[in-house]
């Protein structure tokens, strides 16, 4: 169901309380009337991105919430312009849902890294890491944990999964989108960054190795065309930087 549109008939609107479970509904919930799989049952779902009492709304089912308290299948449905992730769902929800036995998959994800780099144009080094589930080289990065800035997630998950502190350049910022397989929309924000650390220390949890090396062979290394991509444009930015530099 996730990613699938569907057209909810509210019949708990936002603000109402409900005497039955005591509990004033902090979202637009009602039955789904259209556009749902009859082999997949829910009780109902819940509207975020809408924030005044609706009669219906057609939107964008961006998470599925199995609550085996209440032994029940619920989802969440958003406008399609709006991109929720699992740290904006679950506080969200928590008015009705909460707790271990409460399991939440999403639509949306989003993860953040960085292009990371020593040296100046003649020497400049970039780092890249094997990734131990997929075995492909990337760049540092990882999903954005709850409380966190897209920067903050970057720097934090450059810093785990290779001990390096470092310092993020203003001015870029490349986003990748892409589907894994055909259910999850993810999108990713890499930074650029430079580090004055000189040892690499990788997460041995999660990385299975690491490699510096020059622009070129850097570029021929990687495996994804979204990420040699922006490599690419690092690079042109660096090489502007430096020129305007020496003017």
């Amino acid at each position: 169901m996730l990613g699938k549109f569907v057209r909810v008939r509210v019949t708990k609107p936002l603000g109402r309380f409900d005497s039955e479970t005591n509990t004033k509904y902090l979202l637009n919930f009602g039955v789904v009337e259209s556009g749902l799989d009859a082999r997949f049952p829910v009780a109902g779902a819940y509207i975020m991105g809408v924030n005044h009492p609706v009669r219906r709304f057609d939107g964008r089912v961006i998470a599925i919430i199995r609550d085996k308290q209440a032994h029940a299948v619920f989802l969440v449905v958003s406008p399609k312009s709006k991109r929720f992730i699992i740290h904006d769902i679950r506080p969200a929800v928590a008015f009705r849902h909460k707790g271990k036995g409460v399991k939440i998959e999403c639509f949306y994800e989003r993860s953040c890294g960085a292009v990371v780099f020593r040296g100046d144009a003649e020497e400049r080094r970039f780092l890249l890491i094997k990734n131990k589930r997929s075995a492909h080289w990337g760049f540092p990065k990882g999903h954005v944990e709850a409380g966190e800035t897209d920067l903050d997630t970057a720097k934090r998950e450059v810093l785990e999964e290779t001990g390096l502190h470092i310092d993020v350049l203003d001015g870029f910022c490349e986003r990748s989108s892409y589907t894994i397989q055909g259910r999850i929309d993810k999108t990713v924000l890499i930074f650029l960054a430079t580090t004055a650390d000189t040892k690499t220390v990788i997460q041995q949890s999660e990385i299975e190795d690491y490699i510096w090396l020059p622009y070129a062979r850097c570029l021929a290394t990687l495996n994804y065309e979204n990420d040699k991509a922006i490599l690419q444009k690092a690079q042109a930015f660096l090489t502007e930087r430096s020129a305007f530099e020496v003017l």
